[in-house]
């Protein structure tokens, strides 16, 4: 082969390789500056992923970015926070609606639940809920400690 094809050929592969570099490098691919569409994929992607109990709101913050609703209440000593992210599109009509996306709910910071929000019951029978499985699982303990 001619010496000049193959030193445009390596000249070729070296401007590829550093283009690649440079994207790599430089390219913030965050959720924030996605496509609406390609921010619903990432979403249902990255949260089909999740394990209660193993992700922190702060983890959320980081990896989904800001959210597109977000609800929070302090009970006692148990803070709830909800975040919205949207998953699916319903409508477009420029406005993200609850019925397009699935909520995390974190208690005291930690993952405890996620669905689509279609079976979101409102924060405060998320904390009713919270509070009475929270006291019966006490008064078990108590009867076992009791039993033993």
């Amino acid at each position: 082969m001619n010496k000049k094809v193959i030193s445009r050929i390596l000249l070729a592969l070296a401007a590829y390789g550093i283009f690649v570099v440079l994207v790599v490098s430089f390219y913030d691919d965050s959720p924030a500056n996605m496509q609406w569409e390609d921010r619903e994929a990432y979403n249902r992607q990255f949260i089909s992923t999740l394990k209660l109990g193993e992700f922190t709101f702060d983890q959320a913050i980081e990896k989904l970015g800001s959210p597109d609703i977000t609800e929070a209440k302090k009970s006692k000593d148990t803070n709830y926070q909800v975040l919205f992210y949207r998953t699916q599109h319903v409508k477009s009509d420029g406005i993200t609606t609850q019925d397009e996306c699935t909520y995390l709910l974190f208690v005291n910071d930690q993952l405890a639940e996620y669905a689509k929000a279609e079976h979101y019951k409102g924060l405060d029978d998320v904390i009713t809920e919270y509070s009475i499985k929270h006291s019966l699982e006490s008064q078990v303990k108590h009867l076992d400690s009791i039993a033993n």
